[in-house]
């Protein structure tokens, strides 16, 4: 059992969670993404003090790992590690992908059912047509690894034949317009949060599974490409 900071820089919007035994206790968010470095620092202090906790009370700090934006991304993880640094304290690394899911997967949950398997497909916007993504059963076990995809009108029909999909995230809407049978998707608008985050964290940590905290990086699955001219 331990007591968590969630710190998600991944995607557009920025939110972090305190956690006590994967139970969140505050959250803080916000949606500017130029402003995540700024952001960061001040809802964590925000955070301890709505809590009553101090830094050194925490158990671990957990930050998002990618996919995602690249700047928000070491953003997240620059500030993760400086604590952990700082307070001698394990660093857990979750997979953007995964939590997507998961977010998915909990909204999704009072929804009627088919009878074919549900399966979720979390998409994270790549620019133009491609996506980060990958797919999960309703038990976050992982069907398809985390992948850059160019989306095309087959792009999942060999899970599609069998089983629902339920599409999420900010790349989903590109999809949406390619999709031929629409008997065998849903789109669900979903946000996730650091505070999904908790539940996995929480399990990182009784797991032991920790980061290296000298050589983690940024799960980016792609390269980055500057579009500044050079002089």
């Amino acid at each position: 059992m331990a007591l968590i900071l969630n710190i998600d820089t991944a995607t557009e919007y920025a939110t972090i969670s305190i956690a006590q035994d994967a139970v969140v206790l505050h959250t803080a968010a916000t949606e500017e993404q130029k402003n995540h470095a700024s952001f960061v620092q001040p809802a964590i202090e925000q955070l301890l003090q709505q809590s009553g906790y101090s830094l050194q009370q925490l158990d671990a700090v957990a930050v998002m790992a990618g996919p995602g934006s690249y700047t928000g991304l070491r953003v997240g993880l620059s500030t993760a590690k400086g604590l952990c640094y700082a307070l001698n304290k394990p660093l857990v690394m979750v997979g953007t992908l995964e939590v997507m899911a998961l977010a998915a997967i909990e909204a999704y949950a009072g929804k009627p059912r088919s009878n074919r398997d549900i399966i979720f497909c979390p998409m994270i916007d790549a620019r133009r047509m491609e996506v980060f993504t990958a797919i999960y059963n309703d038990e976050l076990q992982a069907l398809m690894d985390p992948t850059a995809m160019i989306l095309v009108e087959n792009s999942f029909h060999d899970f599609a034949s069998s089983h629902i999909i339920v599409f999420s995230g900010s790349g989903s809407s590109k999809y949406k317009t390619l999709v031929s049978n629409p008997n065998s998707v849903d789109f669900l608008d979903v946000r996730h949060s650091a505070s999904h985050m908790a539940t996995l964290s929480e399990r990182a940590v009784i797991k032991g599974l920790y980061a290296d905290l000298a050589y983690s990086e940024p799960f980016y699955l792609k390269e980055f490409f500057s579009t500044t001219q050079r002089p």
